[in-house]
């Protein structure tokens, strides 16, 4: 199973949700493998030291220069390894402008390690360019968080609309896993409302596991640990591991 996790907005728990989702499965003792494609590398920072990253996904993407073996590393979670991003990802777009291959050199580079794991999880960037394309093309299915917030739908018709396109002329495999709502707060009167709205636009698309705002989630990465590590007894750790299980039946 390869899990694209792609919103085009910022801030809408997307990181938050690959980066735990990454950790449940690895505890669950499968080994896994966190692709950071952000070149915000917020997923990488969140278990690795950057001053330890040599080689990242830049490198294996930009010009074959290394393999998607080669930039791997270990993190502090048994059985969970990161393929690391870096700043200089942000460049890729502008490079593969015009090449043949520019959609597939992803799902290209990912083909020799797929058997090495059991999941990996794709932390796409908050746009819908060409590296988000590679993580739907390289993609089995696509996990789409969105916050509980007044603008929550926003964009995601371009989202569908790129994921569509994705199905129907490069990955006719990829399939929507679903939609989890994120970053919510029960006791406002408009995430109450979001969550209606979100319902009624996707059905059974959502998945039943709804992520809380959360402080412990917020701060774990700091500390380069998911949430069952830093906070295990909080209401962050009990609901990702509820969506981690959703997830499973689900695919």
């Amino acid at each position: 199973m390869i899990i694209a996790v792609s919103n085009q907005k910022g801030g809408v728990g997307k990181t938050t949700t690959a980066v735990n989702l990454s950790a449940a499965s690895a505890d669950s003792g499968r080994r896994t493998l966190l692709l950071d494609l952000d070149p915000q590398a917020n997923a990488t920072m969140s278990f690795v030291d950057m001053t330890n990253v040599t080689k990242s996904v830049y490198d294996a993407i930009e010009d074959g220069s290394c393999s998607i073996a080669d930039t791997i590393v270990e993190s502090s979670v048994k059985n969970l390894s990161v393929a690391p991003s870096r700043i200089s990802l942000a460049k890729v777009e502008q490079k593969l402008a015009g090449e043949l291959d520019a959609n597939h050199r992803l799902a290209d580079l990912l083909q020799p390690i797929r058997g090495d794991y059991r999941n990996i999880i794709i932390d796409c960037p908050p746009s819908l360019g060409l590296l988000t394309v590679n993580g739907l093309v390289a993609a089995t299915h696509l996990l789409v968080p969105i916050q509980s917030s007044y603008f929550a739908l926003e964009g995601t018709d371009d989202l569908l609309d790129t994921y569509e396109k994705v199905m129907a002329r490069l990955n006719p495999n990829l399939k929507m896993l679903g939609f989890v709502i994120t970053m919510h707060e029960k006791r406002k009167t408009i995430a109450k409302d979001v969550r209606k709205q979100v319902k009624k636009r996707f059905g059974k698309a959502v998945f039943k596991t709804v992520i809380s705002k959360s402080v412990r989630l917020e701060e774990s990465p700091a500390y380069k640990e998911s949430i069952f590590s830093y906070a295990p007894k909080s209401s962050g750790a009990t609901e990702y591991y509820k969506l981690f299980q959703e997830v499973l039946d689900r695919a």
